[in-house]
This record gives C-alpha cells, sequence and structure tokens, in this order.
C-alpha cells in the first residue's frame, strides 16, 4: 500500500470554481500524483486536484502559494466566472477515527491519494452546484412576478425576455452538469476501490448533493413550464396582432375602393 500522501494530522481543503472548463494539457509535466482526477504536487508540500469543468481542490496549500497557483491556471480556463465559487473544510486525520464528516471537519484514518480525490470529488461538485443553485435561483425569483403579470402586456415581454435568458443559462447548467460534471455519478476511483465507497457515500450525504441536484432539477423544470407559458401567450399576442393588421388593411382597402366610387367619380 502507498504511503500517506500528506502526512500532516490537520490540513485545510479548499475548493474553487474558476470556470466552465479548464484544459489540463499544461500539467502534463508537473509531478502527477494519480489521474482520473489529475492530482499534483503543489510547491510547499501541498496537493491539488484539478478537473475538467473548472473546479480545482487544495489540500494544505498556503495563501501564497495558493495565490500563485490559482493565478497560473488562469491562461488555461475557458470562460472564466466573474465571481468565484470558494468552498472549504478543515481536514483532521486519526488512524483510529471512524472516517466521517462532523460540522465542517472531516476526519480520515490517513491522508492517502485515493481519500484525498474523493474528499475533492464531492467538494468539487459541490462548488459547481453553488454555482448553478445562483443560476437557478435568480431564474425562479422571476417565475412570480412573471406569473402574475402575464395578463399585462408591458410586464410580459421584459420580464419574459429576462426569464428566458435565465432558463438558457440554467439549461445549460444543467447540462454541464449532468454531461461533463456527472453530479448524480460515482467517482470511477470506486470501481477500483471498493472499500472507500461508504466513506463516499457518507460525505457525498453531508453535502446533500443528490437532494440538491433533484431540487435544481425540479426548479428548473418549474421555470421551463413558465417560460413556455409565456412564450406560448407572447405568440398569441403576436398572431392577433397581425389579424388586427389585416383587418384595419382591408378596412382601408374599403374606404378606398368606396371613396372612388362615390367622391373621385361623382
Amino acid at each position: 500500500m502507498a504511503p500517506p500522501v500528506l502526512t500532516d494530522t490537520a490540513f485545510k481543503a479548499r475548493a474553487f470554481l474558476l470556470g466552465r472548463g479548464l484544459e489540463l494539457r499544461a500539467f502534463e509535466a508537473t509531478e502527477r500524483l494519480a489521474s482520473n482526477p489529475l492530482t499534483v504536487s503543489v510547491t510547499g508540500g501541498g496537493v491539488a486536484v484539478l478537473f475538467r469543468y473548472g473546479a480545482v481542490v487544495l489540500f494544505r496549500v498556503a495563501p501564497v502559494e495558493e495565490t500563485a497557483l490559482l493565478r497560473g491556471l488562469a491562461p488555461s480556463l475557458s470562460q472564466p466566472l466573474p465571481q468565484t465559487e470558494v468552498e472549504s473544510v478543515e481536514i483532521r486525520v486519526d488512524p483510529e477515527a471512524t472516517e466521517r464528516m462532523e460540522g465542517s471537519v472531516v476526519w480520515l484514518s490517513e491522508a492517502s491519494v485515493e481519500r484525498l480525490q474523493l474528499v475533492a470529488d464531492v467538494l468539487a461538485k459541490s462548488v459547481v452546484l453553488a454555482s448553478y443553485e445562483s443560476t437557478i435561483a435568480g431564474a425562479f425569483d422571476l417565475v412570480e412576478p412573471v406569473a402574475a403579470s402575464l395578463t399585462k402586456a408591458h410586464g410580459r415581454g421584459r420580464r419574459g425576455r429576462e426569464l428566458h435568458r435565465l432558463m438558457g443559462n440554467a439549461l445549460l447548467g444543467e447540462q454541464t452538469m449532468i454531461g461533463r460534471v456527472a453530479v448524480g455519478d460515482k467517482p470511477d476511483l470506486l470501481w477500483e476501490r471498493p472499500d472507500l465507497e461508504r466513506f463516499y457515500l457518507r460525505l457525498e450525504g453531508e453535502f446533500d448533493i443528490r437532494e440538491r441536484l433533484e431540487v435544481m432539477e425540479r426548479k428548473l423544470e418549474l421555470v421551463t413550464r413558465t417560460a413556455d407559458t409565456v412564450r406560448g401567450i407572447q405568440g398569441e399576442a403576436r398572431t392577433l396582432r397581425v389579424e388586427w393588421y389585416i383587418v384595419i388593411l382591408i378596412v382601408l382597402e374599403i374606404l378606398l375602393t368606396l371613396y372612388d366610387l362615390f367622391v373621385v367619380k361623382r
């Protein structure tokens, strides 16, 4: 069995969501500790776990090294976020401890690469969820006023367009989570280390990963239904306007014909 990658008995783990994608080829020359997800050593003795969907989790990395590392990642990011999502926990290592999470403290029997990767997986998924929860919350906050203004033409347009924009962002977020992040899936590592599955499930449960994903999906469904309703009403309104234009044109043609018959030819 490989020795623990960190020997400290207490240190911090900090997760960052920096953008919508992270190109990892630039790190091929670095000292790899493991792949899938890519795990590398950091100057100063810390460890970084990097995810292609834009998340980075750092273990025992001092503030100076953290700042330098995050700055160095910037050129490899796609669609950087205007505001970085951050989440942190305290790691405690005790060979006699039951591996679990209590409050904001994660207890490990040893700081092995595999255990750090599992902690990183859950933390990374949590910051991704937090980011898209904010996006969906913005769309969800518009549902009630949009629903209340469906009968008012002036309220329907602006709010409806804003709802469509936010809904598009939320749908893109869901596609990212399901396709690239696979929030609801277990990490591949557990196929090789089934003995760590119970610990992973405990950790996943403490962060409410699956429950948060289900809540987001329900909210997104409601936002989608509301946006579809707005789009349908707006379509009906446009159809009605076209019909009125046609009626007005017919009336004008009739008036011009009558004018020609009774005024011009008199």
